[in-house]
């Protein structure tokens, strides 16, 4: 089966800038597809300092989606942003003060990859933190979900007015040049030892896939051979059993309604994943969440992004106003969203 590579390389411009991203993909572009994604064929998405958050989000939707093995190469900068202290990867634009809005915050790649088949998705990753992103990382480790194994290293910041090399990802561009994928311990172990001491300061991240018995592999099964319907039974008992366990408002129970909000997607029902994104959203608020808090609103922004594609009038209307009056609540990161609903909402009573 073909396999999928994303890669991924973003700094900020000007005096923001810690690494220079951009100058290892025509080293990684010099590898053969199907050596950096170790299967027979391949298909290869290159992003070079991107400008939207939302632009990097499409792309690693897309490659989400593909079936096969997904490898994703990340080379960067993280930054926090100052409301919820989160780490982001830096972009183009991305600025101290605008990170909320400019970066790309790292905890997408957990949630757009958590559907995938365990062991079916590898990041290997080389990235500079700023100051305060560093401290965070002490006492935090960065979280890219249970399913996928990272590989790579989190180097602290360069010395002041010094832009530095993204050198772990060039060491694996040119292990990889060979013509020859190892398995990725072996790789990041042939990478270290080029590196030497130069690595001796970083935060090395080595984590091997969790064993496979995860129900989320044979739903991810069920999803790829187009059995939509089974995948959605299995993740409802998941849920049921959750839910009398643990209750309707546990993060287990709402772990398992946000997986069948997405298999509704997956499965083109545009409707009931717009419903069932506005009840968890609704659920999480109701928990005490905060209106900015990462869950509260990818769920939000999923129920807008699903309503856009919902073709009845009739429902869309109903969902509409929901929609409208949860964004008053949580108006996330995109600026006029609550507009886009209320215009949008205007043109469907127009319609009749």
């Amino acid at each position: 089966m073909p396999g999928t590579v994303l890669l991924l390389a973003a700094s900020p411009m000007g005096r923001g800038r810690l690494v220079d991203a951009a100058s290892v993909l025509p080293v990684l572009a010099a590898v053969a597809p199907d050596v950096l994604a170790g299967t027979d064929t391949a298909n290869v998405v290159e992003l070079a300092d991107p400008l939207e958050p939302q632009a990097v989000l499409t792309r690693l939707r897309a490659a989400a989606a593909a079936p096969g093995p997904l490898t994703v190469f990340v080379t960067g900068q993280l930054q926090l942003d100052r409301r919820q202290h989160l780490p982001h990867l830096a972009l183009a634009r991305t600025t101290a003060a605008t990170v909320r809005y400019t970066a790309f915050p790292w905890h997408w790649f957990r949630e757009e990859l958590r559907l995938r088949p365990s062991g079916a998705t590898t990041l290997v990753v080389d990235l500079h933190a700023d100051a305060e992103t560093w401290q965070h990382l002490r006492s935090t480790p960065l979280d890219s979900g249970r399913n996928n194994p990272v590989y790579g290293r989190i180097a602290p910041p360069p010395a002041r007015r010094t832009v530095a090399v993204p050198s772990y990802m060039k060491a694996v561009a040119t292990v990889l040049r060979s013509g020859h994928r190892p398995p990725l311990e072996q790789l990041h172990q042939q990478v270290l030892a080029r590196l030497g001491e130069e690595a001796a300061g970083d935060v090395l991240l080595a984590a091997p896939a969790p064993a496979s018995g995860d129900p989320h592999a044979a739903i991810a099964a069920a999803v790829q051979a187009g059995r939509h319907a089974e995948a959605d039974a299995l993740a409802a008992r998941w849920e049921q059993a959750a839910v009398r366990a643990y209750g309707p408002g546990s993060e287990d129970a709402l772990h398992w309604a946000e997986v069948r909000a997405d298999l509704a997607m997956f499965a083109g029902d545009a409707v009931r994943s717009c419903r069932t994104w506005l009840t968890v959203a609704g659920a999480r608020l109701a928990a005490g969440q905060p209106a900015d808090a990462p869950a509260v609103e990818a769920a939000v922004d999923r129920a807008h992004h699903q309503w856009g594609r919902i073709g009845d009038a009739a429902p869309a209307r109903e969902l509409g106003a929901a929609l409208a009056e949860l964004r008053q609540r949580v108006p996330g990161r995109r600026q006029g969203a609550l507009d886009h609903v209320q215009q949008h909402l205007r043109e469907l009573q127009i319609q009749g």
